[in-house]
């Protein structure tokens, strides 16, 4: 790299920091002056303080991007049999990292360091992720089983355990949030692992059958004299009409993320007659803004609770989730904020599927798109428009004016034979006959109708996160229910992973229903 226009020599360490934030050059982040901010403090650490080194500015990056863009050429560039010999050595030297006893290992690969990305506006982003050494890491095996190799020399694991009352195999000190820990879990595709998430599907489904009673009942404590009941009561509201998250209490240096119970009196505004509008990080920093219409006596608690405070304080200042979760557990064994979001998610997919009028396969995949979105919305699951958005849309729309040209020739040319006269687009030495217009004409119908759709389902899906949901909150079965009762290939709905990891939901009936009860969850606020 340059520095102050002259080249300069770097340390392995010092240049491998150097290399992460190099490759980062035309992205959003190396415009965020958080990032670079943090950045350049961690790196500086690094240099220590005699180093040349002393200004962000005069550090020309180029030629480390340089070099890297020609590495990445290189790989693109090489050919199918290298690729998939790299790739057969790569995975042999893991395959003994990969299988336990009874079951596979999920994702056993420690992350590279690196510099810290988040999501959405970070107040870590661009600060060093440090490199993970078998000292930081904890195993989980059987007490007779040996203990796996350590793949560095010199090495030795933090320590070894024997807790068979867990599902990890390994965990370690997430290096950016050091109160957080990273796990090695079994494989998701592994029995226990399905039968932890049928479980988990079931114990929101069971809520199906005790929503109304809960409703009932938390709505008789919104005038409640005690503040902490009120506050309860209201917060459980919330929860679950919005599938807000509970949320928890975080450190000063913590991204400012909050969820139901963390509530400042700023996050929350009063919107006459009785519209509430929230405005707040949610969880990994997604912005939660939304306007809702509530229950009057919930706006007139919102309201008292607001009352007096500044800007700062808790809006719910008696409740936290442990007071919060020991209620619910009131109304249902095991009955957690969660567990209101899973059912809040499976039920609006199963009512937005109800009415499926898609003819086509094509047309009915994209009503699932559609119902998913739903889903995603409701739990806040939004990513940034993909820069390359614009660009395919444009690609699309000029293969659907190009199909519709040669439409407009096809219906020409078919007018002309049928009258008996040659067609005028038609370069074929023998010409088509009307039959053979006819088809092509169809078939161009199809080919517009499906791009105008895929255009249409592109444009409304893109800035929700589709995935997260179809992972962790909505039941399965409704999906694979579904799709057996229209004949559509699961596989249309489920990637490769998600069969594997929902094997067990694949033999449910066509007939399978979330909510074999009525649980009231489309009734007005």
């Amino acid at each position: 790299m340059l520095y102050n226009g002259r080249p300069i020599d770097l340390t392995p360490e010092e240049e491998e920091i150097a290399t992460m934030f190099a490759v980062m050059k035309d992205t959003d982040y190396a415009t965020k002056p958080v990032f670079v901010k943090n950045f350049w403090e961690d790196w500086k650490k690094v240099l220590g303080p005699k180093h040349v080194i002393q200004k962000l500015e005069l550090c020309d990056f180029t030629p480390i991007f340089d070099w890297h863009a020609a590495e990445k050429e290189k790989k693109k560039q090489m050919s199918a049999e290298e690729k998939k010999q790299l790739k057969e050595e790569k995975a042999k030297a893991e395959e003994r990292y990969a299988w336990v006893l009874i079951d596979g290992v999920g994702n056993f690969r420690v992350e590279p360091p690196g510099l810290f990305r988040g999501r959405g506006e970070h107040p870590k982003m661009g600060k060093l992720k440090r490199r993970i050494f078998p000292e930081d890491i904890v195993l989980n095996i059987g007490k007779e089983a040996p203990v796996p190799e350590c793949p560095l020399p010199g090495h030795k694991w933090k320590e070894v355990r024997h807790d068979n009352t867990v599902t990890w195999l390994a965990f370690w000190n997430d290096p950016i949030n050091v109160k957080e820990f990273k796990y090695v879990f079994l494989h998701q595709s592994s029995s226990l692992k399905g039968k932890s998430d049928e479980e988990k599907y079931d114990k929101a489904r069971k809520l199906t059958s005790k929503i109304d009673s809960i409703r009932e009942s938390y709505t008789k404590d919104f005038k409640e004299k005690d503040v902490e009941a009120r506050q309860i009561a209201v917060a459980t509201y919330l929860i679950d009409r919005l599938a807000l998250r509970a949320g928890n209490e975080k450190d000063d240096d913590e991204a400012d993320t909050v969820g139901c119970c963390s509530l400042k009196v700023e996050h929350v505004s009063l919107s006459p007659p009785n519209s509430l509008e929230f405005d707040f990080l949610g969880k990994d920093s997604i912005r939660y803004q939304n306007s809702v219409v509530v229950n009057e006596e919930v706006y007139d608690a919102i309201h008292d609770f607001k009352k007096g405070k500044k800007e700062g304080v808790d809006l719910f200042d008696r409740l936290d989730t442990s007071k919060l979760n020991a209620h619910l557990k009131k109304y249902m064994q095991g009955l957690t904020a969660k567990v209101f979001r899973t059912y809040n998610a499976s039920y609006t997919l199963e009512t937005q599927l109800k009415e499926t009028l898609g003819a086509t396969l094509n047309e009915k995949t994209a009503e699932y798109s559609r119902a998913n979105k739903e889903v995603a919305i409701l739990c806040n699951h939004q990513r940034t428009v993909s820069k390359g958005h614009s660009a395919q849309m444009e690609r699309l729309e000029a293969k659907i004016a190009e199909l519709k040209t040669l439409r407009e020739e096809l219906a020409t040319d078919l007018g002309k034979v049928k009258k008996g006269k040659p067609p005028v687009h038609s370069t074929a030495k023998r010409p088509p006959t009307a039959e053979q217009l006819e088809k092509k004409l169809a078939q161009t119908d199809a080919r517009i109708a499906k791009m105008t759709l895929d255009l249409s389902v592109k444009e409304d899906l893109k800035t929700v996160a589709l995935g997260t949901s179809k992972i962790n909150y909505m039941d399965p079965r409704i999906t694979v229910a579904w799709c057996k009762r229209h004949e559509i290939p699961i596989e249309k709905v489920f990637n490769k992973s998600l069969l594997a990891k929902f094997a067990w939901a694949m033999n449910v009936e066509p007939n399978f229903r979330f909510c074999e009860a009525d649980g009231g969850a489309d009734e007005d606020p």
